[in-house]
């Protein structure tokens, strides 16, 4: 680390327009011009049957909670212990039960911190960490996500100066040394680091970051807790955390499979300056969250995981099963193999099957009851079976036969 005086601060280039499109989710880019009005009030929200490309869908709010999750939503819709602790009669602290599900379900973590977003979790980590400060950050990850969304802007926000490093490529260990010093509030790193395009970008990894000597920020926002078999290059908070990131923030709403909300893992010290910090209080998860999520992480299994972990074999059986009941119906349908993206944009794709019917029933599944949203591809509107938990096979054969009904 050399010292400095002082450095211009570098203002970060953003993704031109036509780069982001790729970063929307199949199942949006290729949906077909058919109009079918606004829904009738009192309609919404409704339900769906997510048969897209994309585990994960952000425009079908992403993750399916399990029922234990939902369980605790109703309950928690009353009157519940929130912030009361029912021992001693005494005022409780917010959350303390999500709190400690997520440190049992992350030994490597000393605190835990529960907010509203992910985005949420990375502006205050920010905040707390690099006020007034240069927060490092390779160039490649400063991108748009969607409507405008754009993560310097966000960043930005919290007072922190951006040093952007490296090269649209990527960046290597020494882009990193040759820009610390005692002007930097820390490193942000987002794992894995990925353009908007989806391609993955060159980087060290957050032991090697740590080496700096400066806080590290791992940015997990798929929310893995722990390594996942099926997902072997799908980050996670543990492993991040024992390579020596400092905080690590992460979605609750992907991959973890329960609601929205921002996980702040790490660091004792940090957490408790993200939990005073006067935005902490701006940015809370609402109860209903916190009580979903503490019967996500302690109970484990989600709708999400297991989509993840279904064999190809068994959505093999499944699909076979669906178009022998289409066809019974008088509906033409085939089977075909497909991929599934397990988030938006740039993740990991599995192997998958999907029910190719006529395209020109997609805009009348869209507005059925539940309405179905597929695919487009090639003529066809490809209705893909991992995304859709085994229990709604009949609903969508259901909806398929009654769609293809109407004139």
């Amino acid at each position: 680390m050399r010292a400095r005086t002082s450095r211009p601060v570098a203002t970060p280039a953003l993704l031109d327009p036509p780069r982001t499109a790729a970063a929307r989710p199949p199942g949006e880019r290729n949906q077909d011009p058919l109009p079918c009005g606004p829904p009738a009030a009192g309609d919404t929200p409704r339900h769906v049957i997510n048969a897209t490309s994309v585990l994960v869908h952000p425009g079908l709010g992403r993750a399916v909670l399990s029922g234990s999750a939902r369980r605790a939503v109703a309950v928690a819709s009353g009157c519940t212990d929130l912030e009361y602790d029912l021992h001693n009669g005494q005022r409780g602290r917010r959350g303390r039960e999500t709190v400690a599900a997520l440190l049992a379900a992350v030994p490597t973590a000393a605190a835990a911190y529960v907010v509203n977003s992910n985005p949420a979790a990375l502006v205050l980590a920010a905040t707390v960490l690099a006020p007034g400060r240069e927060l490092v950050i390779s160039r490649r990850e400063l991108y748009e996500i969607r409507d405008g969304f754009r993560l310097p802007e966000l960043l930005t926000s919290t007072g922190a100066r951006l040093c952007p490093v490296g090269t649209a490529d990527g960046a290597v260990l020494e882009d990193y040394r040759q820009a610390v010093w005692s002007g930097t509030g820390c490193v942000l790193t987002l794992v894995p680091g990925r353009s908007a395009t989806g391609t993955p970008a060159d980087r060290p990894d957050v032991a090697a970051l740590a080496g700096l000597h400066v806080p590290v920020i791992a940015d997990i926002s798929s929310g893995l807790l722990r390594p996942e078999p099926a997902l072997p290059g799908e980050p996670d908070a543990e492993t991040a955390l024992r390579q020596g990131a400092t905080l690590v923030t992460a979605g609750g709403d992907k991959l973890l499979g329960g609601p929205q909300t921002g996980l702040l893992l790490g660091d004792r010290a940090v957490i408790e300056q993200v939990r005073r910090h006067p935005l902490a209080r701006a940015m809370q998860a609402d109860k209903l969250a916190l009580a979903a999520l503490r019967a996500t992480v302690a109970n484990g299994g989600t709708p999400t995981l297991a989509a993840v972990r279904a064999a190809p074999d068994d959505l093999r059986a499944r699909g076979e099963s669906l178009v022998g009941a289409l066809r019974a119906g008088g509906v033409p349908a085939e089977l075909v193999e497909s991929h599934v993206t397990v988030l938006s944009g740039a993740s990991t794709r599995l192997h998958s099957f999907a029910v190719a019917v006529d395209q020109r029933l997609a805009g009348r599944l869209r507005v059925g009851d539940p309405a179905v949203v597929g695919e487009l591809r090639d003529g066809h509107l490809l209705l893909d079976l991992r995304p859709v938990p085994a229990g709604n096979d009949t609903d969508l054969v259901v909806a398929v036969l009654a769609a293809a009904s109407r004139p």
